[in-house]
């Protein structure tokens, strides 16, 4: 089913964008405040599920050629290869460690931690079974 309703199209692309802007901040402020690769994974979801309805699957589908099915192993093989890293230097699973970066080019000072990375293993994982899921419900309409 096709719509024609511009206000709805319109609206549409601002209200992804402002949902996919969140979740990047949601994911970047995850290892010291709430939020993480879960809750931006959620959001990411949101606004891929919102174009969907608003433009047809056929139609995002040709601007986002993505089979989320892939992206869930991916996301579990981050996840668990970052909680398994630790093990290589004699930490318990999931022990993290930080280093923090001067003069980089954008962003100035960054703390990366790789909870950063066990968290964009959560991040696709999530994305990945919540766009199969209802991708897959609405096909079977």
């Amino acid at each position: 089913m096709r719509t024609n309703d511009l206000i709805l199209r319109t609206t549409t692309i601002l209200i992804a964008f402002i949902l996919l802007a969140f979740s990047i901040y949601l994911f970047l402020a995850g290892h010291n405040a709430p939020g993480g690769g879960f809750i931006g994974g959620l959001m990411t979801s949101a606004a891929f599920v919102l174009m969907y309805m608003t433009y047809g699957y056929d139609q995002v589908k040709k601007i986002i050629p993505v089979n989320f099915r892939y992206i869930i192993p991916v996301g579990l093989l981050i996840a668990v290869l970052t909680g398994a890293g630790s093990f290589l230097f004699g930490e318990p699973f999931l022990s993290q460690t930080f280093a923090h970066l001067h003069h980089v080019p954008i962003f100035g000072e960054m703390e990366l931690a790789t909870a950063m990375l066990f968290d964009l293993g959560v991040y696709l994982t999530v994305v990945g079974i919540t766009l199969t899921i209802i991708l897959s419900i609405a096909n079977d309409q």
